[in-house]
């Protein structure tokens, strides 16, 4: 379930056709704000020269320039690509945080934390299951 009701997205699926289109994982985190578990998602190891789009849209989110190795154990970046995400206040597990989300469907992604490396000094923590990969030719 998409939590923000009050919010449009350009790509609107009915619950039925997100379960039906996403793995039991990604619509666990892009549609129920549900987080994988640290060290589990391949893309946290992704090396490859590439962009880093939505699972479940196809929105490109992250180029494999702004991506680096936070020691967290998920996919972290210091910047997404201009207009690809949406942030909201996220109050969940009794702390403020910022959530991030896909600004075309509106799936959720992961947060974003103050505490990344230059030029931004942002920590784009997202979940691989919110991702997928497309190598640069």
């Amino acid at each position: 379930m998409n939590h923000r009701k009050d919010e449009e997205f350009e790509v609107q699926n009915t619950d039925t056709d997100w379960q039906g289109t996403l793995s039991p994982s990604q619509y666990k985190v892009l549609r129920c704000h549900g987080t994988e578990m640290p060290g589990t998602s391949e893309l946290n190891f992704e090396k490859r020269a590439g962009t880093f789009r939505c699972a479940g849209c196809g929105e490109p989110l992250f180029s494999s320039d702004t991506k680096f190795e936070s020691g967290t154990g998920w996919p972290s970046f210091y910047e997404p690509m201009p207009e690809a995400v949406g942030t909201t206040e996220d109050r969940s597990h009794f702390m403020a945080r910022t959530e991030v989300h896909c600004a075309r469907c509106g799936g959720h992604l992961g947060h974003v934390f103050p505490v990344g490396p230059g030029p931004t000094g942002l920590r784009y923590c997202i979940n691989g299951a919110a991702l997928g990969f497309e190598e640069k030719k």
